[in-house]
């Protein structure tokens, strides 16, 4: 039998659900469901609306990432203001600090850091596998060793993984799946397709929470029939509200993936269930997702290089450490509308706080740069609602500095 432990044996006790009165007692008929609302003629782009318990996300959607229950810097209003419908946690680092159990006892994700809407969680797979030289692997599970915290070692059966996402309780939570970086052999990305396969029936059949949605992960890295195989196998499994797209963006190049995921999602991928590409949110990379038929994006990449002093614009990507920009009167980005843009905040200025290593400094640009992404997916929509997207994408290809992308 699968170990039950959160921990590897001699190390720790076995983790429970807790808490158990904050679940809901059924399922709502409502919850879940992908309602279709309009598909692109000319491409595979398509608007919709997945209904949760915490609030409806129209796709196609980015979703800002809060891999420690904050996006990084900001406040959640700020978040909400921004206009995010949906955001995302860190299911390995929020086992490590504070743990599923105390977040449970505060009442679960949404109360403990009061975003009251949708929460994704990802299963936390794709850190314990980047480790490989601290981890191993087996059929049961996989031994890692928290390197990034105490360098304790744990143990991660797909079961444990079900429970930690269960005391978590976001309303979206992801099958525990192996990542195969790029390159690999087509042997080793066989097996990871197997094994989360077989992880996918394990967590299927583990997870019993009913205010909560599990997707399982297609895998296969750029070998498309190994795709087809992982979504059939999925299918077979049983009734998966959503899935999630893993095993891309690990170091390949853009065409390579599109190479795959463009048939993926024509040919292979359920018409009436959302589509989530996993780690994704390089802008050009999203227009394209979405013209292929995918509906919801994550990444910390907005974040990230806003900590870096990097702001998105329709001027290609901005470095607001530059010299040039030291006596720039100008908005980051003149056709933005958020409110850094909008609030009288110069170039000089951020170049200024960015330079001096002010934190106000990362917090504008993050504002500015996950704006930046919840407004180009809005415009996607509303050109796929209106038919149009192929000319939207035609626009966006050839605005000034789209090649930075």
């Amino acid at each position: 039998m699968p170990d039950g432990s959160k921990k590897a044996q001699g190390f720790t006790t076995n983790i429970s659900c807790v808490h158990t009165e904050n679940w809901a007692e059924k399922k709502e008929d409502s919850w879940f469901t992908y309602e279709l609302l309009a598909e692109d003629p000319k491409t595979h782009a398509r608007a919709g609306i997945f209904h949760t318990p915490h609030g409806d996300i129209p796709t196609p959607i980015f979703m800002p990432v809060g891999t420690k229950a904050t996006v990084k810097g900001l406040m959640t209003d700020t978040v909400r203001d921004l206009g995010a419908k949906i955001i995302l946690a860190n299911t390995y680092h929020l086992s490590q600090r504070p743990g599923d159990e105390l977040v449970a006892q505060m009442g679960g994700l949404h109360d403990f850091m009061q975003w009251h809407g949708p929460i994704l969680t990802d299963s936390g797979g794709f850190q314990v596998f980047s480790h490989e030289e601290f981890m191993k692997l087996s059929d049961e599970g996989v031994k890692f060793r928290a390197v990034d915290y105490d360098g304790a070692w744990s143990y991660w059966t797909p079961e444990t993984n079900m429970q930690i996402a269960q005391n978590l309780g976001a309303d979206i939570v992801m099958q525990l799946d192996q990542c195969v970086g790029y390159p690999a052999e087509r042997r080793k990305v066989e097996r990871g397709v197997e094994l989360s396969s077989a992880w996918a029936e394990r967590c299927f059949n583990a997870h019993t929470r009913p205010d909560q949605a599990l997707f399982g992960i297609v895998q296969g890295g750029m070998h498309l029939d190994l795709r087809k195989r992982s979504i059939e196998h999925l299918e077979s499994i049983g009734d998966f509200p959503g899935y999630g797209i893993g095993g891309y963006s690990v170091g390949e190049p853009h065409e390579v993936m599109f190479e795959t995921l463009a048939p993926l999602c024509a040919d292979y991928m359920p018409r009436n269930k959302p589509r989530y590409l996993m780690g994704v949110g390089n802008p050009s990379t999203l227009i394209r997702g979405v013209a292929c038929g995918i509906d919801m994006f994550d990444c910390v990449l907005p974040t990230r290089t806003a900590r870096m002093g990097t702001a998105f614009s329709h001027e290609g990507r901005m470095n607001l450490k530059n010299a040039k920009y030291f006596a720039d009167a100008g908005p980051i980005d003149a056709k933005c509308t958020c409110p850094v843009c909008t609030g009288g905040y110069s170039r000089a200025y951020i170049n200024h706080l960015v330079k001096q290593h002010e934190m106000l400094g990362g917090q504008l640009l993050s504002m500015h740069n996950i704006y930046f992404l919840l407004e180009l997916m809005r415009q996607a929509r509303e050109a796929i609602l209106a038919g149009t997207y192929s000319d939207f994408v035609e626009e966006w290809e050839n605005s000034d500095g789209v090649v930075d992308f």
